[in-house]
């Protein structure tokens, strides 16, 4: 180590990690090689509830005809972030057997000083992911809030030369938090938190769903002012009055979003995500019921995509 820097001890240690783990480097499909429609992928938080390891989670991915997943790398998550460069390769072995990808991330970075944001990051590029959402920020009610959207913006401009030295965008979500107050969940403070920076290092992962919900039909203004900033699109179905729904029980498939994405020349995976209630007859969630769920969200959001204009 007296020879070596921190990050370059880091960064040999990861690569040797996910060689051993994959016996070479992991050939997802090109993200500049897409076409529309984009493949869809599945927030695999939606595992966690039947404890599933990592070769059950892939067969189930590939059984509802998705192209791969969003691992949340996170306290709590599937994978936990000191076990990053361990698991994160297991994960990505499961999946390529089956012809599936991990193109994104979903972590608790908010720093580069959060625990293990180098690891995780590191061992990410080695497996092909493309972009990583960034953990939350509570506002406080006794900070104003234009301080605290300083405060964000300066830990996003620290991150800013590690994400340009991998080749990682970090995307921020808009939730609309409900019951707390996340910053970002007004597109409003979303924009001027991101505005600025390089899209491809700083950008936002638009949850559709969430816009609805802060914004109600001016959600396409906002989309329209955050476009360029737009990497990575969540899709969550909802219905005004009812939260969030089946697939094709809400409002999605008419709004014009898909069309939105289409015209702008987005081509990043789509990531799924199941919010609505899909345990078997409200009473026991099972693999059977999970598989349900998500190959009749996936068709739903195939069609979606392949029809729109």
């Amino acid at each position: 180590m007296s020879t070596c820097s921190r990050r370059e001890f880091i960064a040999r240690t990861v690569a040797a990690s996910a060689t051993t783990a994959l016996c070479g480097a992991v050939s997802f499909r090109a993200f500049s090689a897409e076409q529309w429609p984009p493949s869809v992928v599945v927030f695999s938080k939606i595992y966690q509830d039947l404890k599933l390891n990592f070769e059950d989670a892939a067969a189930l991915t590939a059984e509802a005809g998705m192209d791969g997943i969003d691992c949340p790398v996170r306290p709590g998550g599937e994978i936990l972030p000191e076990r990053a460069a361990e698991q994160m390769p297991q994960y990505a072995e499961a999946l390529k057997k089956r012809g599936l990808q991990m193109p994104l991330l979903t972590t608790g970075i908010t720093s580069v000083a959060s625990p293990h944001t180098e690891e995780i990051l590191r061992t990410a590029k080695q497996l092909g992911v493309k972009y990583y959402r960034l953990g939350f920020t509570n506002k406080q009610a006794d900070v104003p809030p234009g301080k605290q959207v300083s405060e964000v913006r300066a830990k996003l401009k620290d991150l800013v030369p590690l994400n340009k030295e991998l080749g990682l965008g970090a995307v921020l979500e808009n939730h609309s938090s409900s019951g707390r107050g996340l910053i970002g969940g007004d597109l409003t403070e979303m924009y001027e938190v991101v505005q600025g920076f390089d899209p491809g290092q700083i950008g936002v992962a638009f949850d559709v769903g969430h816009a609805i919900i802060a914004h109600g039909d001016d959600w396409r203004r906002h989309f329209d002012q955050l476009k360029s900033y737009v990497k990575v699109a969540y899709v969550k179905e909802i219905k005004r009055g009812k939260g969030f729904v089946h697939f094709g029980e809400g409002e999605l498939g008419s709004n014009g979003y898909f069309k939105l994405l289409k015209e702008m020349g987005y081509r990043t995976p789509v990531c799924l995500h199941i919010e609505f209630d899909w345990s078997d007859k409200g009473k026991s969630k099972t693999r059977a019921a999970l598989l349900r769920a998500l190959q009749e969200s996936t068709q739903v959001l195939r069609r979606w995509l392949s029809e729109a204009p």
